[in-house]
């Protein structure tokens, strides 16, 4: 399980304490292990383009946070995430079940299913499949069990009953 970062305030930060910049920036760095302003920048540029000062304090602020370790390379700042994405996403994951749904990770399953009816006929079954899964009210999300598949070619979408009119559903 992974650990909060402490900052050199003391104080602990979670993974969703992180602003949407932030995780940006470490959803660019945790892939290379390690990089640099420039290659971070580089990074986001087709998604999230930034300028070169921006991501300097960002990745600044994840340094003063624990978040990220920094080290002197010539004139370059390399930045190393404290934590991967795995152990990232199971501490944050866990904090949902904790936080809304009383630790019970069936809850959050229960919750995704309901949402299940608006996904495709091949997801609802892995969606359900999983749900099996999931064994008792208390299970903890870092356990390890069989991962089902998930992903399943979407079938074609049907047009709207407007669309089917020739009516703009936009304007609706």
């Amino acid at each position: 399980m992974m650990a909060e970062p402490a900052s050199p305030g003391g104080s602990r930060h979670s993974i969703l304490d992180l602003a949407p910049l932030e995780l940006d920036c470490m959803n660019a760095l945790w892939p290379s292990g390690e990089a640099t302003v420039r290659d971070i920048q580089q990074a986001l540029r087709p998604t999230r383009p930034r300028a070169y000062t921006t991501i300097m304090t960002i990745l600044d602020r994840l340094a003063q946070k624990g978040v990220v370790q920094r080290r002197k390379a010539g004139r370059a700042w390399v930045y190393r995430a404290n934590v991967s994405a795995e152990e990232a996403r199971t501490h944050a994951i866990s904090q949902v079940v904790e936080g809304f749904f009383g630790g019970s990770a069936v809850a959050l399953a229960s919750h995704l299913a309901g949402k299940g009816a608006s996904l495709p006929a091949g997801q609802r079954d892995g969606l359900a499949a999983a749900n099996r899964g999931l064994g008792s009210p208390r299970s903890r999300v870092g356990e390890r069990r069989p991962r089902p598949q998930l992903r399943a070619e979407r079938p074609a979408r049907e047009p709207e009953p407007a669309a089917q009119a020739g009516l703009d559903p936009t304007l609706l």
